[in-house]
């Protein structure tokens, strides 16, 4: 397919209605307004055709990009072009989501995490939290630094009130993750959870909320997920 192609079908599974939503949660023009759903459906179409996903992520169509993530295979992926998505990533869908899924999967995971978290631009440092936090998804334990998450939880607990607005919601995100998917840490990262409480964000005219950490860890605790890593981060 070519990326006129593509382009002519999310124009087409594009409605206003998505479009209205997306807008009021920090996308800009240009973008159709397709479902994620909808995104995830193009995928066999588009396959793993690296070129057409490096070209939908430069169209800057909101669509575009995201369906680049889906579709492009990390580990093709050179810091380089990763630093150049990230800059980007515009708003938190892409930035939280497209990028820190995709660059948590990259050769490049806690090199650009530990990067990003400490970026001056707000949703950049939020990518790397992110990143951060679907890379101990994905990853055994035996490979992870669990000193230097020790250090971040910490950063968590000292910092987050303190934060800009969608890193406060990365933060919380990331004692969450820890929580779930590092049992070693588990217990510490509850306790991160208890201090830190509840967290205020922003969401704009929006129905989002953000989670409470200390009953979501507990939630995954009642199912008996603890330690359960995924398959894949990119969604």
């Amino acid at each position: 397919m070519t990326v006129e192609e593509v382009m002519q079908k999310l124009k087409a599974l594009g409605t206003e209605q998505t479009k209205k939503t997306f807008l009021r949660h920090g996308a800009k023009e240009p973008l159709f307004g397709v479902k994620v759903g909808d995104l995830k459906k193009l995928v066999k179409e588009v396959k793993r055709d690296q070129s057409l996903a490096i070209a939908l992520y430069e169209t800057g169509n909101s669509d575009a990009m995201y369906l680049a993530g889906l579709t492009v295979d990390p580990k093709t992926m050179t810091k380089e072009r990763l630093n150049n998505w990230v800059k980007k990533a515009y708003w938190y869908m892409l930035s939280e989501y497209t990028v820190a899924s995709m660059a948590a999967e990259s050769e490049y995971a806690i090199e650009l995490a530990r990067e990003w978290i400490d970026a001056e631009e707000e949703m950049i440092a939020a990518c790397g939290w992110n990143t951060y936090s679907n890379y101990v998804s994905i990853t055994d334990d035996e490979k992870l630094d669990l000193a230097e998450i020790k250090h971040l939880l910490s950063r968590v607990k000292e910092t987050i009130h303190k934060e800009r607005n969608r890193v406060r919601y990365t933060m919380n995100q990331f004692v969450i993750s820890i929580g779930a998917y590092v049992p070693a840490l588990h217990d510490e990262a509850l306790e991160v959870a208890k201090a830190i409480g509840k967290v205020q964000v922003d969401v704009g005219q929006t129905a989002c909320k953000v989670p409470l950490a200390t009953e979501y860890i507990q939630k995954i605790e009642d199912r008996g997920k603890i330690g359960q890593k995924r398959k894949t981060c990119i969604c």
